[in-house]
């Protein structure tokens, strides 16, 4: 994607938003530099604001911010600065001159709440980043969210201000919280507790080391969706309900929808043993936007995939007709040639002239390079060349460079996660750790009912 285009509507939008709040304050009268302390708990608020009305995933705003990937980048830096605007808020806010928003013991109550509220951010904000705890117990500590943020908008409501609550500033910042606290109810109470996604269940489960591949059919009408984008799932079994992200396998000309989940964490590593045939499923979406395929003319099209990074390209190699353009080069990473998934499918794509098939399998002595990928494309020919790449960062961020060196203008990545952080992930270990806390203990009650 190019470093400047139409994904940069929304964080414009959105910053501008926030930032116009800075002109209901030129006038507030107090001790200090209070128009500042009011403008930057503002900030905060609107923040916060943000962050869920981005956690809602709706097509809007995925379209405006260029897609599912970048509205979660911007929902983690939204949500981070707020925690540091409302500490800078706290350090400079004095004695503010003005109107009230409700009366002295209502306000007092208020801000009593939001210093509560913000203690409490603080905490559920290094929760999020450090990414110690198992994704389920995160999940519902990433929902408490929503109290610092109703704490922080009731003491800004009846907080002394330059402006009463019903001018037009007033509406202005009571609009947008009520906003923010109705994604919150949107997400959490409507999508991800009552309207929760189409019906599946699992057709098939076959494993190729720590890959597992899934397959799902549809219970009732199946889900439209384009290639490379993907959903989340979230299985009808006991510990696995919570949503995860999943990029779509198969073609949009199926009905049956495939995954290729690789065991990364907590919840990855049980989803093997923990699902079965008949399982049902819940998948919400589609979402994102890599193109697989150019929207415009291009002369050339490569894709270049690592692992499970594959399941992009998958539907599009196998559906796409030969005469539909430039044949894509795919260069298929892996550390070993049989851990390649689906490889019989694309042999087959490429004998039927649907794509050209480079397998590199790096502990055989065939890493992928820069030189590789010349000796396809030849010293300048990814200049109008349409490259896509999905990965593990490594991979990604090298042959990015060996792209852009070649002379790649346009490079597309599929990069989501929704859960980065900063410091090692120490959730699979902690996750371990409880299960061998409970299994210890099914294992002794176990033997006290036998001695009974």
């Amino acid at each position: 994607m190019p470093l400047w285009g139409s994904h940069w509507v929304g964080p414009v939008l959105a910053i501008a938003s926030i930032g116009a709040g800075w002109f209901a304050f030129t006038d507030a009268r107090g001790d200090g530099a209070v128009g500042f302390a009011l403008f930057i708990g503002s900030v905060s608020i609107l923040l916060m604001a943000w962050s869920n009305l981005l956690a809602t995933r709706i097509a809007p705003l995925e379209q405006l911010f260029g897609g599912l990937d970048r509205m979660y980048r911007w929902h983690r830096w939204f949500g981070a600065l707020s925690v540091g605007a409302m500490w800078l808020h706290i350090q400079t806010v004095d004695d503010v001159k003005g109107i009230r928003g409700a009366s002295r013991d209502v306000a007092d109550a208020a801000e009593d709440l939001a210093g509560t509220g913000s203690n409490l951010l603080y905490v559920l904000v290094a929760v999020s980043l450090l990414r110690w705890l198992p994704t389920r117990w995160w999940r519902w500590s990433h929902k408490l969210l929503v109290l610092p943020y109703a704490f922080a908008s009731w003491h800004f409501y009846t907080a002394t201000k330059p402006y009463a609550n019903d001018s037009l500033w007033g509406a202005w910042f009571t609009g947008l919280m009520f906003l923010g606290l109705a994604a919150w109810v949107y997400r959490v109470v409507w999508r991800d507790a009552v309207r929760r996604g189409r019906q599946y269940r699992v057709r098939h489960i076959s494993h190729l080391g720590e890959t597992v591949e899934i397959v799902l059919e549809p219970i009732g009408e199946p889900l439209q969706y384009k290639v490379g984008q993907f959903v989340f799932l979230k299985f009808g079994t006991r510990g696995m309900s919570e949503p995860h992200p999943f990029t779509i396998a198969s073609s949009p000309d199926e009905t049956e929808l495939r995954f290729f989940i690789k065991n990364l964490g907590d919840w990855t590593e049980d989803l093997g043993y923990r699902i079965q045939v008949g399982t049902r499923v819940k998948v919400e979406g589609p979402y994102g936007a890599l193109p697989i395929l150019p929207d415009q003319p291009a002369h050339e099209i490569f894709w270049i995939a690592g692992g499970v990074g594959i399941t992009p390209f998958l539907g599009a190699a196998c559906s796409r007709e030969p005469d539909d353009g430039p044949i894509p080069h795919l260069f298929y990473c892996v550390r070993h040639r049989h851990e390649a998934m689906a490889l019989g499918e694309l042999e087959q794509a490429a004998r039927e002239g649907r794509i050209v098939l480079h397998v590199h399998a790096s502990a055989e002595g065939h890493r992928l390079s820069s030189e590789d990928i010349a000796a396809v494309a030849g010293p300048d020919a990814l200049v109008h060349a349409h490259v896509v790449m999905c990965g593990p960062d490594g991979l990604v961020k090298s042959m990015r460079s060996a792209a852009r060196a070649l002379g790649a203008r346009h490079i597309h990545v599929e990069g989501f996660d929704i859960r980065t952080g900063i410091g090692p992930d120490l959730s699979r270990a902690l996750h371990h750790v409880v299960k061998s806390r409970i299994r210890t203990r099914e294992v002794r009650r176990h033997d006290d009912s036998a001695r009974v």
